[in-house]
């Protein structure tokens, strides 16, 4: 944790992303697609915060917007004290060095004309880093921190497995020695005896060189192994916050009671009661009012229908425990 009376390194303030709809024979704005609709957080460095949600719920947008591979519509990504949301791309720059992201699709995050050594080097090419002696042993020397061979320098990404090809995109995510790296499911399309190497592997890389992660997955069991602090996404917001012990000990907003209840137990005598959700996700191109979870909530009341609860503390022992339902109003 950071110093008292220190910021956080990352803050992410009412951070919003809309997809303009357009329809018509003037192709005007006829809707907006809320794929993050208000999300606020903070993040310490060396710290990791994981998202987790159903798909489509907009964990991935709120990563790529922070990073700026979208452009939010409003909000703030506050980075060292600095709003990085509304740069332009000359003054972001400097910051494109400071974070960086692992994508969740080794196959199709690496060109497939590119060999290793030209992927690995290219953020070091653009930034004009070092001589180009220099950048050949660096691309050498973060082979060897990802657990690679220098034999795989001038291979193509088609000759190696997922795995492999992660372990590239690591190494690539790690040229420009980044403070912040945005992790969107870096293990879900790998073997189940795979994930764990590559989760292992960015842990040693967190401890080694104080990264903070912002960790993506719909896998609870792999963020409850990664996070210090989680938070639970639904329809472009963050429900709940907590950190990983408490969240899963005692989750209070019903969405994240139901998630949980659906990982299985690795004892065959424990019983769960599965909490099993009704309906469909409402679009978040007309989310309903109120609580967006009112339409699934088995615990809905009629404020629910109204009025939209805040993020806000709940008087559990965890003062950082942070939760959006009227339950606790």
């Amino acid at each position: 944790m950071n110093a008292a009376g220190t910021s956080p390194m990352l803050q992410v303030r009412d951070l919003r992303k809309y997809f303009p709809v357009r329809g018509g024979l003037l192709r005007r704005v006829v809707a907006n697609v809320r794929a993050v609709d208000g999300v606020s957080f903070t993040l310490e460095r060396g710290r990791t915060f994981g998202l987790v949600g159903e798909s489509g719920c907009g964990k991935s947008t709120l990563g790529r917007a922070i990073i700026r591979l979208h452009d939010p519509t409003d909000g703030e990504v506050v980075l060292d004290g600095e709003n990085i949301a509304n740069l332009d791309r000359q003054d972001l720059m400097p910051y494109r060095r400071r974070m960086q992201m692992i994508f969740q699709d080794p196959y199709a995050s690496l060109s497939p004309r590119r060999t290793v050594a030209q992927t690995i080097r290219e953020p070091l090419d653009v930034h004009r880093i070092g001589t180009p002696a220099e950048r050949e042993e660096k691309v050498k020397m973060l082979l060897d921190v990802v657990g690679m061979s220098p034999r795989a320098l001038n291979r193509y990404p088609h000759e190696f497995s997922g795995g492999q090809r992660q372990r590239v995109g690591i190494a690539r995510a790690l040229a420009l020695n980044p403070e912040l790296i945005v992790a969107d499911e870096p293990v879900s399309a790998l073997d189940v005896s795979v994930q764990s190497q590559i989760l292992n592997l960015i842990e040693e890389l967190q401890a080694a060189h104080d990264i903070a992660f912002l960790f993506i997955a719909h896998d609870l069991a792999v963020i409850q192994h990664v996070s210090d602090v989680i938070g639970v996404m639904y329809l472009g917001k963050l429900v709940e916050q907590a950190s990983a012990t408490d969240l899963y000990t005692d989750p209070k907003h019903p969405y994240t009671q139901a998630l949980l209840s659906a990982v299985p137990v690795p004892d065959p005598k424990t019983r769960r009661k599965r909490i099993i959700l009704e309906g469909e996700v409402p679009s978040p191109m007309n989310p309903p009012s109120g609580c967006p979870f009112h339409t699934r909530c088995p615990k809905v009341m009629d404020k629910c229908r109204q009025l939209a609860p805040d993020l806000e503390r709940t008087g559990s022992a965890e003062p950082e425990h942070l939760v959006s339902c009227h339950l606790y109003d």
